[in-house]
């Protein structure tokens, strides 16, 4: 009687195992300034799939650094001129970014794709150059930006110091994973499949009855509002945030992030930013051209175009076509056993 296939579901429990195992004993095998830059990862793990959630309806913006900007201001100032507790300023900061990109639907989603990609970048630049330059200074900081951000707060109940990296690493972990499973539950429900027909059949979605324009803004506001913890997260923990830090160059390695991880499956922007960290951080630092990193990074991108056009993510079913293809051969080749030999 042939044995029944495994399930999908099944594989995914099986690996989550050792990859969570890996993902909570790793801080402890890395130096302190590894240990940071695991922090900035795992933040920017979260930044990247928010992206990748607008990107569904087909639209890319140049707004999603700056959107992050305003979650990191506004749960500074929260914390600092308010006096609300982080934990709480952070969801203030997260909101406040998405009711931002509720605002910015309006003008933006009337507008579509180059169109909306240079209006999105123009709405950015102008709440950017608001921080910098505007009669506003006293409030943001002017080109300095705000500083002495009030951390997340310590648990003394158990010691927990969130100034050490990896415990606010294990923090970052827990916020990004409850975040990730959110959004992937949203692109497998029936509103992410909405998104994908509005990407791919717009104008067959409106004539069997789809708001397209509140489709496309949900996509907007939603992205917007974990960008905007992405940036909460990463303003208590660096404890100060300037206009440049959400400029034009923090937009592009986010579009490339996506671009060469992939955005067609959910774990492709993941690898993207997960595999340009590492070689960042670990080679070029290594071989001390750290400052000749957009240079490479342009040139990875112009190499993933052109022998990967779908990302990172299509490496991921060849390698399994491999490995089955290797498993099905030791299982030919393999001699039968004396159970399964006939009789004499």
């Amino acid at each position: 009687m042939p044995e029944r296939a495994a399930s999908p579901k099944l594989y995914w429990a099986i690996g989550a195992v050792p990859l969570a195992a890996g993902l909570i004993v790793l801080p402890h095998l890395l130096s302190f300034s590894q240990q940071e830059i695991l922090v900035l990862l795992t933040i920017n793990v979260l930044l990247v799939c928010s992206y990748r959630l607008l990107t569904l309806t087909g639209e890319w913006s140049l707004a999603h650094a700056v959107i992050m900007g305003i979650g990191a201001y506004s749960s500074a100032l929260a914390a600092k001129q308010l006096g609300l507790p982080v934990p709480l300023s952070m969801l203030v900061g997260a909101g406040a970014a998405g009711f931002i990109a509720f605002l910015l639907s309006f003008p933006l989603l009337r507008m579509k794709g180059f169109y909306f990609l240079i209006g999105s970048f123009a709405a950015g630049e102008i709440i950017r150059l608001i921080w910098k330059w505007s009669e506003l200074t006293w409030l943001f900081g002017g080109p300095k930006g705000i500083k002495l951000i009030p951390p997340f707060p310590d648990i003394e109940v158990f010691s927990i110091d969130f100034y050490d990296p990896a415990n606010y690493y294990y923090l970052c972990l827990i916020v990004v994973t409850i975040s990730l499973v959110i959004l992937y539950r949203i692109e497998h429900s029936r509103i992410g499949l909405t998104f994908h027909a509005i990407h791919w059949q717009d104008k067959l979605a409106q004539s069997v009855g789809v708001n397209t324009f509140r489709y496309r803004m949900l996509a907007f506001v939603v992205s917007a509002f974990f960008a905007g913890l992405a940036g909460a997260l990463y303003a208590h923990y660096v404890g100060t945030v300037n206009p440049n830090r959400f400029g034009v160059e923090e937009m592009v390695y986010i579009l490339i992030w996506a671009i060469v991880g992939g955005t067609a499956t959910f774990y492709g922007p993941i690898l993207g930013v997960v595999v340009l960290t590492v070689l960042n951080e670990v080679v070029l630092r290594a071989l001390n051209i750290d400052q000749m990193r957009p240079m490479l990074y342009g040139a990875i991108l112009i190499v993933s175009i052109l022998f990967l056009p779908q990302g990172l993510e299509s490496v991921v079913p060849k390698i399994k076509g491999w490995l089955a293809q290797r498993r099905q051969k030791r299982a030919i080749a393999k001699p039968p056993s004396e159970a399964e030999q006939p009789a004499k």
